[in-house]
């Protein structure tokens, strides 16, 4: 995301078009959110994450060519695809095993992983400031990061605890129409969709930073690329410092007056950066911007996955309602920047965030409603 300016001036696109190349991004990760509790069940955890992330990293590569070796924006699409179909699958993976170690410690854990990935988004922004800084093609670029992240992993899931591994032998007793049924049932489930809510505002507050910051500090603010790749670094610390702190706050006040802060200072954070007249407070509101969004989705993840019954379906099916927020994100921002500017176009932001705040009293643990 770090190089969405390099790319854009490597394909001659306009700030619509590539909100629609960022859509095949969005459209493969809502099909590997599909996909993620069949394979989970039926490959298991280790087996099944290792397929995802050679997945992504395969779509990294293919990326790669088609910015800087044979320029295709269509070609670009299907890569983005590739890899969203990759990241889409893990990120469910990730949540279940995440929810279940949570459980296991007894402590609130979930905001803390999730730094773990804001961590390493920090180090792929600042990696892509020096790269933009030092003109290495996105070829060259992403072809590293492929090779890095694939190497991670392949170390990283030999440490995957075995006992949750054993729960996919349960599951594959079940036919497949069982599991179908299972799967569509969480949907009826009203307190589910308003976690889906409030995770859907957090993940389009989240993602419209990943896609559209770097870009926006470019075109509507008149920073340099380089610049851009930096006010994106920035953000992505935010985040990761406040999914840092994010679980011995969650577990002092609790999920719903934590996910209300999160929403004032996150709008306060987008009002600022939209406004601001110099670079000081631009800086100043992508931090509060990036500790509002920064527990969403970690914390919606663990309330959907409260119940264990079913835990893959009700993490697929609460992912499934925040990735629309990716797939409809990228192309309506990108309209709406196109014809208003980019930064008129976060305004839609705010408004997902207002709903999100308002729907936060679904999250709490089922133990602490009070009837």
């Amino acid at each position: 995301m770090s190089r969405v300016p390099a790319v854009r001036d490597g394909l001659a696109l306009d700030t619509a078009r590539v909100g629609l190349l960022i859509f095949g991004l969005s459209t493969g990760s809502v099909i590997g959110l599909l996909i993620a509790a069949g394979l989970l069940n039926r490959l298991g955890a280790r087996r099944a994450m290792l397929l995802s992330v050679s997945l992504s990293a395969s779509g990294l590569v293919l990326m790669g060519v088609g910015v800087s070796v044979v320029p295709s924006a269509p070609f670009v699409f299907a890569a983005l695809a590739v890899f969203g179909i990759g990241m889409g699958s893990l990120d469910v993976m990730m949540n279940v095993e995440g929810a279940a170690a949570e459980r296991a410690i007894g402590r609130t854990l979930m905001p803390l992983m999730h730094a773990c990935f804001s961590l390493g988004t920090v180090v792929g922004a600042l990696g892509g400031a020096v790269a933009s800084a030092w003109q290495v093609s996105v070829f060259w670029h992403l072809l590293f990061m492929a090779v890095l992240i694939l190497g991670t992993i392949v170390v990283a899931v030999q440490f995957l605890p075995s006992v949750v591994e054993n729960t996919a032998v349960d599951a594959l007793q079940l036919t497949w129409r069982d599991r179908l049924r299972d799967s569509l049932a969480v949907w009826r489930d009203r307190k589910l969709l308003l976690i889906g809510l409030i995770v859907l505002g957090m993940t389009f507050a989240e993602g419209s930073a990943n896609d559209w910051l770097a870009l926006a500090s470019v075109d509507g603010h008149g920073f340099s690329n380089t610049d851009g790749a930096i006010v994106f670094g920035v953000f992505v610390a935010a985040m990761t410092v406040g999914r840092v702190i994010g679980g011995p706050v969650l577990d002092r006040f609790g999920r719903v007056l934590v996910l209300r802060a999160c929403t004032v200072v996150g709008i306060a954070g987008l009002v600022l950066f939209i406004l601001a007249p110099n670079t000081q407070l631009i800086f100043v509101g992508t931090v509060l911007w990036g500790l509002g969004a920064s527990l969403g989705f970690p914390v919606g993840m663990s309330a959907a996955a409260d119940d264990t019954k079913n835990a893959a379906a009700r993490v697929s099916a609460v992912a499934i309602i925040g990735y629309f927020a990716f797939l409809v994100g990228p192309p309506v921002l990108g309209l709406l920047g196109e014809a208003w500017g980019i930064l008129n176009a976060l305004y839609l932001v705010l408004v997902l965030m207002i709903l999100a705040g308002l729907a936060a009293p679904a999250a709490r643990p089922a133990a602490s409603v009070i009837i």
